[in-house]
């Protein structure tokens, strides 16, 4: 059984820093890629970045040059770096495993960590 735990969201001001990580068990981490995806109230889930199992990474553009993804496969963890942060990035970002696919979410998602921008 797959299980995808988050952790590291929070309330930040603008301009601030956050970064959140995803623990992964239950899967052969390293032949994943995983995925951080967000969602706001009303919209679907929205493409933040993906990390395939050999570490290329696909970045959404709205958070290129702010966010960066990276993985620890010794310790079944995917890392997300938010720096700069806005208020549109306000949302629950959820941590996502695909066995193939690096630009829509397979079918594992963990519970979400909120992320709030604010002043």
């Amino acid at each position: 059984q797959v299980q995808l735990v988050e952790a590291g969201g929070g309330l930040v001001h603008p301009g601030g820093f956050l970064g959140p990580s995803c623990a992964a068990s239950g899967i052969i981490f390293r032949m994943y890629v995983m995925g951080w995806y967000r969602q706001v109230p009303g919209k679907q889930h929205e493409l933040v970045a993906t990390i395939t199992s050999c570490g290329s990474t696909n970045i959404a553009g709205s958070v290129k040059g702010r966010f960066t993804i990276s993985r620890d496969n010794d310790k079944n963890t995917v890392y997300l770096q938010m720096n700069t942060l806005k208020p549109e990035d306000t949302a629950v970002y959820y941590c996502n495993a695909d066995r193939y696919n690096i630009y829509t979410p397979g079918e594992s998602w963990g519970q979400g960590t909120q992320v709030t921008v604010s002043s």
